[in-house]
């Protein structure tokens, strides 16, 4: 049940649902989202997770170490949409012929 290329509409930007089931499992660094992501750059990433914890889906923790670690995780806001993504998925499958 891992949809997210396979959608005919888009949750947000392009990188969006990839994001969300990146961080399904839990908190993660960026450059471990990024390593599950295949073609998105480190830019265009950072972009969609600033994007994603201002609409409030996910949230950041920055901790103060040396080098500085940060962490991503849905928030319960995000972790909702994982139940529509789900949804647009199982609709996909059901109805989006693939040539």
């Amino acid at each position: 049940m891992r949809c997210t290329h396979e959608l005919p509409y888009q949750i947000g930007g392009r990188w969006t649902a990839h994001v969300l089931r990146g961080l399904e499992g839990g908190r993660r660094r960026f450059g471990e989202l990024r390593g599950s992501m295949p073609g998105v750059t480190a830019k265009v990433l950072a972009e969609t997770l600033r994007a994603m914890e201002r609409d409030g889906t996910v949230s950041r923790e920055v901790f103060a170490e040396n080098p500085p670690r940060v962490e991503y995780e849905l928030t319960a806001q995000g972790r909702r949409l994982l139940g529509l993504l789900d949804l647009c998925c199982d609709w996909a499958r059901e109805n989006v012929v693939v040539t």
